[in-house]
């Protein structure tokens, strides 16, 4: 029976600790290391929320794109650059900017949510 706190509860109760207890005493240096720790679990928070839905989105428009399967993300990633770099796919190439733009917006609300174009890209 598993009934310990999950990643994503004990990450959150550091991330709440930092916030309302640790960095309101802080000044300075400290108050900024404080927010960048933050920050950092925030993200981490974002990776485990966003990241497995992505990343299995992405995975299955390059299986598309590439016409294989089987492969991990990182080695359809290498295979996609390959294409690009040899010339044999380019923008013109039927569903190749609708990953690229998908796959941007996927990263983006994992780093960076408050983004100002991400609300407009993602339409």
């Amino acid at each position: 029976m598993h009934d310990a706190p999950s990643a994503k509860e004990l990450i959150e109760a550091v991330k709440a600790f930092i916030d309302k207890t640790a960095a309101p005493q802080l000044t300075g240096h400290a108050a900024f290391h404080a927010r960048v720790a933050s920050n950092a679990l925030a993200t981490v928070l974002r990776e485990l929320d966003i990241r497995p839905d992505a990343e299995a989105a992405e995975q299955a428009r390059l299986e598309s794109l590439l016409g294989v399967s089987g492969e991990s993300v990182d080695s359809l990633n290498r295979r996609l650059c390959e294409e690009i770099r040899s010339g044999r796919m380019s923008l013109s190439t039927d569903g190749l900017l609708p990953h690229l733009k998908s796959t941007t917006i996927g990263q983006l609300s994992v780093d960076q949510p408050g983004y100002s174009g991400l609300r407009s890209a993602a339409r």
